[in-house]
């Protein structure tokens, strides 16, 4: 892992003051988040908080008997870990890198100092947290008022928006695994937007046809959060529209 890597690749990271970021770089280590890693599980003790630079994390709720369903997804907007500094050690809830990349790491303990500071990465990883939980109350009302069609496109949208181009490598077992349905569910919905040319799906690749006909099929709840994460963090990821 070389040079194309960099910390600012994160936008919380990318938009503290030169200051700040001079103060947390020599703290920061550059990680691969390897597709399937569990970030941290339901539980266990978290002892760093991460910033996905080229990698997507979902967090999971996970029932007794093993089913799952995803309740957020973080990416390059943000970070993962928010229980050490919202006054736990532990969360749960389950944190799986979706989508394979890379992304830097902080200690407990450095976080922690950097927050008795009362600075500006406290400032954004408050915002950031606000916003996070308004895509997780908007998750749980989507799973229970829209149809399976309108919950992949928000899914689709919502990982999209977090990476580098439009294609998304994920199997429709894992899709459906993350929506909390049965994979034959998801085959369905998918086999539809794809008939109806909004992506292109084959063998686990998924690329988005057609942007804007995907942003109208998609149920409001896309819109609500991408409007929320606009107003309360800094910057905007290029390229994206709100519907």
């Amino acid at each position: 892992m070389t040079s194309p890597h960099s910390p600012k690749q994160n936008h919380v990271l990318a938009v503290l003051p030169d200051v700040d970021y001079a103060r947390l770089l020599p703290d920061l280590e550059l990680i691969a988040m390897p597709l399937g890693w569990a970030v941290y599980e339901s539980g266990g003790h978290m002892g760093f908080v991460y910033f996905p630079t080229t990698s997507i994390v979902s967090l999971l709720y996970v029932m007794e008997n093993g089913s799952s369903a995803e309740i957020a997804v973080t990416g390059n907007e943000g970070m993962v870990g928010i229980s050490l500094f919202m006054g736990g050690e532990s969360t749960p809830s389950r944190a799986v890198v979706q989508s394979a990349g890379n992304g830097y790491r902080l200690k407990a303990s450095v976080l922690k100092r950097e927050f008795a500071l009362g600075g500006n990465l406290q400032h954004l990883a408050l915002r950031f947290t606000q916003a996070l939980i308004t895509q997780m109350a908007q998750t749980a009302v989507c799973n229970r008022h829209h149809t399976l069609d309108q919950q992949l496109c928000r899914w689709l949208l919502v990982s999209m928006d977090r990476l580098d181009g439009e294609e998304l490598v994920m199997t429709q077992e894992l899709i459906a695994n993350m929506l909390g349905v049965r994979r034959e569910g998801v085959t369905e919905a998918a086999g539809k937007l794809q008939q109806d040319g909004l992506i292109r799906y084959s063998r686990g690749h998924i690329r988005i046809v057609d942007r804007a006909k995907l942003e109208r099929r998609v149920c409001e709840c896309y819109a609500v959060v991408k409007r929320e994460y606009d107003r309360l963090l800094p910057y905007r990821i290029p390229g994206v529209t709100v519907p």
